[in-house]
């Protein structure tokens, strides 16, 4: 990762709390032999004309891809859950406002980073639906939000 003063990282933790979000998705799959998948993800948003802080963001952390949105958002991505808990863990300490979401998605990228998919318990599989479930609720705004139920369903669990 890109060299990281501890100024730097508060910086990037307040734009995180300020304009960006995290998400912790289980998302269907019609190939692979699960057919569902967690996604963890760190993303930052902002106006396409003021781009600027996004590009040094990923310099600073070396990692994540810039895209531009259709409504003149730029976005810069952050995926995979070792990249995801290294990065949260090292913004905790200075994030305010999303500090549930971000503790729920250190939780959750770290049991993924060091477990194999097809090796989650059922014990595992249910703290998943749960920091899924902390993330969403307090997220500003989600769309399609799955309930414990749908969750549940895609997980092939019984409550």
């Amino acid at each position: 990762m890109g060299s990281r003063s501890k100024i730097d990282l508060a910086y990037i933790a307040g734009f995180l709390d300020g304009d960006g979000s995290l998400m912790l998705q289980l998302k269907k799959r019609k190939d692979g032999k699960l057919k569902r998948r967690f996604m963890c993800t760190i993303c930052f948003y902002q106006d396409s004309r003021h781009e600027k802080p996004l590009h040094w963001i990923k310099k600073v952390l070396g990692i994540g891809y810039l895209s531009r949105r259709n409504d003149g958002i730029s976005e810069l991505r952050i995926n995979g859950y070792k990249h995801v808990r290294d990065i949260t863990k090292s913004l905790l300490t200075f994030i305010r406002f999303k500090k549930n979401q971000a503790q729920a998605l250190y939780k959750a990228a770290d049991l993924l980073a060091r477990k194999k998919i097809d090796k989650l318990t059922k014990a595992n599989l249910l703290k998943l639906v749960d920091y899924i479930n902390i993330i969403q609720i307090n997220n500003y705004a989600t769309k399609n939000k799955k309930s414990k139920k749908d969750l549940f369903k895609i997980l092939d669990l019984t409550p």
